[in-house]
């Protein structure tokens, strides 16, 4: 399938490495791939890079524990479910990762160029366009306790200090934590990610 053509009207495209340009004002399904997606994420660095270690802490990577994490909560969820915990963030392969003070302060316009982005993936990977309220709330729980986990053994917080912010700790094994919160290179995030992606997407 050929990239889609734009006119001459101001550039709000993305050009990805696969060829595809992904218009961020009018995302289409068709211009999203899988492979753009995780090779973008695996980019892009969480707290805005001020974290511990050689690597950046990747947002594939964060996914990944976002994962665990909600597997631990509800480990029986559907694969489709489940696949919506991995794609969470999926449109900061192309928009990055704002910290939440820059957020606030961008909003409601980020919100509404996210909610399309969002949106587009889901169709894009089969999931529909507005996820349940049930699911929304568990990716919220275990994206917070991703955050916890990120912020006091790689970001330099205190745990009291992340506790107010975050919540509790979530509870996950040793070797868990130990795989998941050393920061990977991107080649290996990226790689990552895409095999999770697979297992979920072929179920």
């Amino acid at each position: 399938m050929p990239p889609r053509r734009f006119d001459s009207s101001p550039r709000a495209w993305q050009r990805m490495l696969s060829g595809r340009r992904l218009d961020l004002l009018d995302p289409s399904p068709l211009d999203i791939e899988i492979e753009d997606i995780a090779h973008g994420l695996a980019r892009v660095a969480r707290w805005n890079g001020q974290t511990e270690g050689a690597h950046i802490f990747s947002v594939a990577q964060h996914a990944l524990l976002v994962d665990a994490i909600s597997q631990r909560i509800q480990p029986n969820l559907d694969r489709r479910w489940r696949l919506a915990v991995l794609l969470h963030d999926a449109p900061e392969y192309v928009i990055g990762d704002l910290i939440s003070p820059f957020k606030a302060v961008l909003s409601p316009d980020y919100k509404k160029v996210e909610a399309r982005l969002i949106h587009a993936v889901s169709l894009r990977f089969g999931l529909p366009a507005k996820w349940p309220a049930a699911l929304v709330k568990l990716i919220k729980t275990a994206d917070r306790g991703a955050a916890y986990l990120e912020a006091t053994k790689i970001a330099g917080f205190e745990e009291g200090e992340a506790r107010r912010l975050f919540g509790r700790a979530p509870a996950l094994d040793a070797a868990t934590l130990k795989g998941y919160l050393i920061p990977w290179g991107a080649e290996t995030a990226e790689r990552h990610f895409l095999k999770r992606f697979q297992e979920l997407a072929e179920k």
